[in-house]
């Protein structure tokens, strides 16, 4: 599974057209940046820090091949980014995200584990 962190009202929006086209970060880089489990806390941490009415959204990668291509990024580590469109149906599940006393958003123990 693979995951990308977005405001609620971006979802929200992109499940009635049925497909997510990206967040300003997303367009302007040219593909929608996708996290693993063991690299989505700090993606959170780092990008979305103080924001509230976010959700966690999970895909199944394999649903989205050959869009999905793993490039290197933070520390050299390789992040999933999705060159083109996500389907909204192709969502497995979302959460909405807390944030706790230092302002990052939370993400639950049975994703990162």
């Amino acid at each position: 599974m693979i995951f990308k962190i977005v405001q609620l009202a971006e979802w929200r929006a992109a499940c009635r057209d049925g497909a997510f086209r990206g967040s300003a970060v997303d367009l302007s880089d040219g593909y929608i940046h996708l996290s693993t489990a063991h690299q989505v806390r700090a993606t959170a941490a780092k990008h979305f820090k103080g924001q509230r009415d976010l959700v966690l959204v999970a895909i199944d990668e394999d649903m989205l091949k050959p869009a999905i291509v793993w490039e290197p990024s933070r520390g050299g580590d390789l992040f999933p980014h999705l060159y083109g469109s996500l389907p909204t149906a192709r969502a497995l599940w979302e959460r909405e995200l807390t944030l706790d006393d230092d302002g990052n958003p939370v993400i639950p123990e049975d994703v990162i584990r």
